[in-house]
């Protein structure tokens, strides 16, 4: 099965938006296969590293350049008829397409038809239009029209069928014309009425095939209106893609609204009978989320949309509430509490080397087996319409601790300096941790490194512009940002505001925010091993 652009995109980004969980976007959407997911989910990220797009799914161009100028010539030398062309060359399959290449490898060369159309050909036209045999372009190129030329006629014609019908129905009806000698026509006459009303019964039933199609073409828009509305029209919303109680819902509508029966819009839909009035029975039944619901919401707003399905299916097991995390996600999915989330973009903040920097001594392992071992360090910026604004945290590679922080207005010495000289207050007899930084400029000022000697930290730093050597840092600013600055508009926040709210924010961080490797926040799961009071 082919799928559009449209249909992997959405796919990736649900891939993506589970945490890479291929069952649990399968699930939901119902495509693809579990390998090709993956593999639209590599040419994604190879498209963001190169920045050229994938060209999967494009079809190839059907006739090429020399096939398309082989056709004009045969047109232009050969009596310039499309017919004769399309049938000696055996391409391309239709008209309109011919005399497209015609108009634009030789403008103003395609036989145009000049004067009056005979009447006997304008009914002809109309008749194969009716009857199906032609559509109105297809006529209109024979006939070197254009085809709303054809569509004029034929309703022309069909209005004067109707008020040839209606005098014909005067004519027929006894008692009129008080007793008046009916006019018997002569032989020719009368096959010239017949041939007139064969005509007029083609389009009597022209007519009645046009409204049957206009009715099917008014269901299948409602059922294409009506699917986006229900998936909201959100981007990468596909209606080929509902689910069974979608799509009964979506024929109840239909049909109420439309007046037609259900039975005619199940195979439009796609939809089972007994599958339907399974779906509408289970609905009219009171909702078992119901009461679910109201505690999902509040743990999702409590987070201020941060939390994922995983964090909020934590904290309903911390309130003693037993729920699959299945159930919640599904839920969340639902009512659309989806958490605020940026994609990364590639930053380097590197300008070139000071002085001599320490060794690498995390060398990427990021794991510590006890409090204050092992630090790491970085600055980030965030950048609001009252100006910018400077975080410099310290976290314990233990257990991500935010150990100390300072923020500011510019990211200067002091700020880093202030930061550390908070986290060494906390230190405790005989605590000597490895400091790992980048190799910012702020990490070799004289003041840094008196602080480190005096508290004897061991300093170390990463690769020059090697982001992944500081991945600790780096992957603490990531759902920072995610969580409380993306997707959030701070119009009208001052600067002091702002500091306050990130303030709050990392204090929250620290003492509640859930943390799935434990169930619990980081300080009560140093409550719990006894670390802090």
């Amino acid at each position: 099965m082919t799928y559009s652009r449209q249909q992997r995109d959405r796919a990736v980004d649900l891939y993506i938006r589970y945490e890479c969980c291929a069952a649990d976007a399968i699930h939901e959407l119902g495509y693809p296969s579990k390998e090709a997911l993956r593999m639209w989910y590599r040419e994604r990220l190879e498209e963001e590293r190169t920045g050229v797009p994938s060209r999967r799914g494009e079809r190839q161009r059907r006739y090429s350049e020399e096939q398309k100028r082989t056709a004009v010539d045969h047109y232009l030398e050969c009596g310039r008829r499309l017919s004769r062309t399309m049938r000696m060359l055996g391409y391309p399959k239709s008209k309109e397409l011919l005399m497209a290449w015609i108009d634009e490898l030789a403008p103003g060369r395609r036989r145009l038809r000049h004067g009056p159309v005979p009447e006997e050909l304008k009914r002809k036209a109309v008749v194969a239009v009716a009857s199906g045999r032609l559509k109105s372009h297809e006529a209109a190129a024979e006939l070197g029209v254009q085809a709303a030329v054809v569509r004029e006629w034929k309703r022309q014609m069909l209005a004067g069928s109707k008020e040839t019908h209606v005098a014909r129905e005067r004519r027929e009806r006894p008692g009129d014309g008080g007793g008046a000698r009916p006019v018997v026509p002569d032989a020719p006459a009368v096959a010239a009425g017949s041939r007139d009303a064969d005509g007029l019964d083609e389009l009597d039933a022209d007519v009645e095939r046009q409204r049957r199609e206009k009715r099917e073409l008014d269901v299948e828009i409602a059922i294409r209106r009506g699917a986006l509305e229900l998936l909201g029209k959100e981007p990468g919303a596909d209606p080929e893609n509902l689910t069974n109680r979608e799509k009964t819902i979506l024929v109840k509508q239909i049909s109420e609204a439309q007046r037609v029966s259900v039975k005619s819009l199940l195979p439009a839909v796609g939809l089972a009978h007994s599958t339907y009035h399974y779906r509408l029975n289970a609905m009219r039944r009171p909702d078992r989320d119901a009461w679910l619901l109201p505690l999902v919401e509040e743990a999702f707003e409590n987070s201020e949309k941060r939390y994922g399905y995983k964090r909020v299916h934590l904290e309903l097991q911390g309130m003693g509430i037993t729920v699959s995390a299945k159930r919640v996600m599904k839920l969340m999915t639902k009512h659309g509490m989806v958490p605020l989330f940026k994609s990364a973009k590639r930053y380097s903040s590197y300008k070139g080397e000071l002085t001599r920097a320490p060794e690498n001594l995390a060398n990427r392992d990021f794991h510590a087996d006890g409090p204050n071992m092992l630090w790491v360090t970085d600055l980030t910026e965030f950048s609001i319409p009252a100006g910018k604004a400077y975080l410099s945290p310290l976290i314990d590679c233990y257990d991500g601790l935010p150990v100390a922080w300072t923020i500011g207005t510019s990211p200067n010495a002091e700020l880093a300096d202030g930061m550390l000289s908070g986290a060494c207050s906390t230190l405790g007899e005989g605590d000597r941790p490895v400091i790992h930084s980048d190799r910012g400029c702020h990490y070799r000022w004289p003041e840094w490194i008196r602080i480190c000697e005096e508290h004897k930290l061991t300093r170390s730093m990463s690769a020059k512009g090697c982001s992944p050597d500081n991945a600790a840092a780096e992957g603490f600013f990531g759902r920072l940002k995610q969580e409380f600055f993306h997707k959030r508009s701070f119009a009208g926040v001052s600067m002091d505001e702002f500091i306050g709210m990130l303030d709050d924010y990392m204090v929250w961080y620290r003492d509640k925010r859930i943390k799935t490797e434990f169930g619990m926040s980081i300080m009560d799961r140093r409550r719990e091993l006894g670390l802090v009071a």
